[in-house]
């Protein structure tokens, strides 16, 4: 099996070099422009780093529970899945604070990068696009997004006019493997100068449906070794996943002038979320070390999350020999969330209070094109509760970039920037306070042929998160009691990649090849408290600060072949993604990714169209301390749409579709999440929907 899957990815990465000549008017050289790519814009394969745009159509298509669920058939993306209330994606091996989650450019300011339970407040339901950029390219918005950016652009804020003056956009769907329905809905309107913009979405989705047990074998071969028979005799969860329900709803609206050289647009997005915490450990010890009793094993905690946000956005156009355009936003959001024992019992509550603002001006002298710009973080982190494992904690940031390209005629280019950056925690516990400085310098080469090679070199800093440097407690979303370590110095990344493309109308191919070193590294490891490997019960994880290197590869390609076999046109795409973390004392940094392989076809006959995806993972056996290793699978979606648009219903793009996703009904663990051995992926989901366009 393993051998057919690399043989049917090869061949949907190469088969674009058989087919680079076929004469059809669809061209896969059409690409977006990448907005949160810093300097002038330039299209996806014209960054050396890889960078990604995902438009509404794709966005359904493999839209999950959760931005991470989203985007992790991307190349080089992954999950921290922690069911369906809350996922992080994870860019080459990096997640939480190393990757950078952004509304229209501007953090989501909420939880999320402190712990995987704590859901994202994106994630691309109602989103007009997602944009996500690996690696370097992300310099302009600092040390905090080494690993990357994914940039979910809701479209709210018009910068200008809609060529159509009014326009309906709405979805719906029903998953079977939780019983689940899932709607979305955007309108738009143009009056004069005036874009109005409405969206709303909502989730109701019960427990899913699981291939088997909850707890993986070999957890469940480990605890039978340890306890002997006693374990054998528990009753373990099969079939489906307790306390695994997620309801999400979100309501928006924006409101834009567009001018003749300038544009101003305001926005506010009001959205809540109720979610369980499966697999959480909410069984631990009193203060005499006795376990919990049967009442307590039995509740179901779950997490009630709510935000509102606004958002201003201005820009305006020059036309002088330098200064082409400045843009300003500003954002503030309000975020809270209690996270509750059982109905009716709340226990720790979370609350967020940020501002963020950024100014970015773009400029021109002679070839040499880019931007300046400086940015201001402003936030307050507040636990209370019992089982509040960090106390309140105020972070505030205040940073200047400057990025600049130059491209000849005969293809070659120069491109490089730099980010200085002072970062202060404060807490009751000490204050800290962090100088950084981030740094970049590339080359690329494009030729008429379509090939396109690049090379770039990067330094940056990171200040420690509010977690890193403060933990101190109990946290039973994730069985651990963490400790942070008010010491820490600053993470430091040194990182090379290389790229090389090849496109033509029909097909592409691309390899990045990257490595990172780190000095400095901050992960999450057991060690001792107070000379003790438990608190309460819970296993003691220490912030520990190492150096590391990682290395990976990413290799993807398309292939467009008109008029195929059955007379349908063809698309087949496929990547494989591999990257290793090791320390520098010779351990594996902690949840990485395995070898991974995605490979797809779909057919199109302009009514119909029907395709297959099939994603492959290895074995992880590279495993940090205080981890099991994680089985590979195989999964398998199909999926089948029927085009109503050619029917003479809605524009392009009303589609009905069904989805069969895990068609196998494969056990799936992602070595990503921290809560692997307890909290599979779902099983086998037949989902049924339509995307009406007006």
């Amino acid at each position: 099996m393993k051998q057919l899957l690399l043989l049917a990815a090869s061949t949907a990465v190469l088969a674009g070099f058989a087919h680079a000549d076929a004469p059809d008017d669809k061209d896969l050289r059409q690409q977006s422009v990448i907005v949160t790519a810093p300097g002038p814009d330039r299209l996806e394969g014209e960054l050396i780093g890889n960078a990604t745009s995902i438009g509404r159509e794709g966005i359904i298509e493999t839209l999950g529970p959760t931005l991470g669920d989203t985007l992790d058939r991307q190349p080089g993306v992954s999950t921290t899945f922690f069911g369906q209330g809350a996922s992080r994606p994870v860019l080459r091996g990096l997640g939480a604070e190393r990757v950078q989650v952004l509304t229209n450019g501007i953090g989501v300011i909420d939880v999320s990068a402190a712990s995987p339970d704590h859901q994202a407040a994106a994630d691309g339901i109602d989103a007009e696009k997602i944009e996500i950029l690996r690696g370097p390219a992300a310099l302009a918005y600092g040390g905090q997004a080494i690993g990357g950016v994914v940039n979910v652009i809701d479209g709210l804020l018009s910068e200008s006019l809609p060529e159509d003056p009014a326009s309906v956009d709405l979805f719906s769907a029903y998953n079977s493997v939780s019983e689940g329905t899932e709607v979305a809905g955007r309108g738009q309107m143009v009056q004069g100068p005036f874009v109005f913009t409405l969206t709303g979405s909502a989730r109701d989705f019960g427990n899913y449906d699981i291939p088997g047990m909850a707890e993986s074998a070999r957890l469940h071969a480990q605890e039978e070794a340890e306890e002997g028979p006693a374990h054998e005799e528990e009753e373990h969860a099969s079939g489906t996943l307790e306390n695994s329900f997620a309801q999400t709803t979100s309501m928006a609206g924006g409101v834009s002038w567009i001018g003749e050289n300038a544009f101003l647009g305001v926005a506010v997005r009001q959205q809540q979320a109720q979610y369980g915490l499966p697999g959480s450990a909410h069984e631990h010890g009193d203060e005499d070390g006795d376990a919990g009793d049967a009442e307590a094993a039995e509740e179901m905690p779950f997490i009630d999350m709510e935000q509102t946000r606004y958002d201003m956005r201005g820009g305006i156009q020059f036309d002088n020999s330098f200064l082409k355009e400045i843009t300003a936003t500003v954002s503030q959001a309000d975020y809270e969330h209690t996270e509750f024992e059982a109905p009716g019992e709340p226990g720790t509550v979370y609350k967020t209070d940020g501002t963020e603002a950024r100014v970015e001006a773009s400029h021109e002298i002679g070839l040499v094109k880019g931007a300046f710009g400086v940015q201001y973080t402003d936030k307050d982190l507040g636990a209370y509760g019992d089982e509040a494992f960090i106390t309140p904690t105020s972070s505030n940031s205040l940073g200047a970039f400057l990025y600049e390209t130059i491209d000849w005629e005969n293809g070659f280019g120069l491109e490089g920037g730099a980010r200085i950056e002072n970062a202060e925690r404060g807490n009751a516990a000490g204050d800290t306070d962090f100088d950084l400085f981030s740094a970049s310098a590339g080359a690329h080469q494009h030729w008429d042929n379509g090939w396109f090679v690049g090379l770039q070199v990067s330094h940056t800093e990171r200040a420690p998160n509010e977690s890193e440097l403060y933990a101190d407690g109990a946290h039973l979303a994730t069985a651990q009691y963490e400790v942070g370590n008010l010491g820490m110095d600053k993470e430091k990344g040194l990182n090379i990649e290389a790229t090389a493309r090849w496109e033509s109308a029909n097909a592409s191919f691309g390899v990045n090849l990257f490595r990172t070193s780190f000095d400095g590294f901050i992960y999450l490891a057991p060690g001792l408290y107070e000379g003790a490997a438990e608190v309460d019960g819970l296993p003691v994880y220490l912030f520990s600060q190492e150096d590391a290197t990682f290395t990976g590869a990413e290799i993807y390609g398309q292939a467009y072949i008109p008029q195929g076999l059955l007379k349908a046109d063809w698309t087949l795409d496929g990547g494989i993604d591999v990257v290793d973390g090791e320390l520098d004392s010779g351990g594996n940094v902690p949840l990485m990714p395995p070898l991974t392989i995605n490979a797809g076809a779909k057919a199109d006959w302009g009514l119909w169209s029907a395709g297959a995806h099939v994603t492959w993972a290895d074995d992880q056996t590279d495993i940090a301390t205080g981890e099991l290793p994680t089985d590979g699978y195989t999964q398998l979606d199909l999926r089948a749409d029927l085009n109503l648009a050619e029917l003479g219903f809605g524009k392009d793009g009303t589609t009905l579709f069904v989805d069969a996703r895990n068609v196998t009904d494969e056990e799936i663990r992602y070595s990503t999440s921290v809560l692997k051995d307890v909290v599979p992926a779902p099983g086998r989901n037949i989902r049924v929907g339509i995307r009406a366009a007006f």
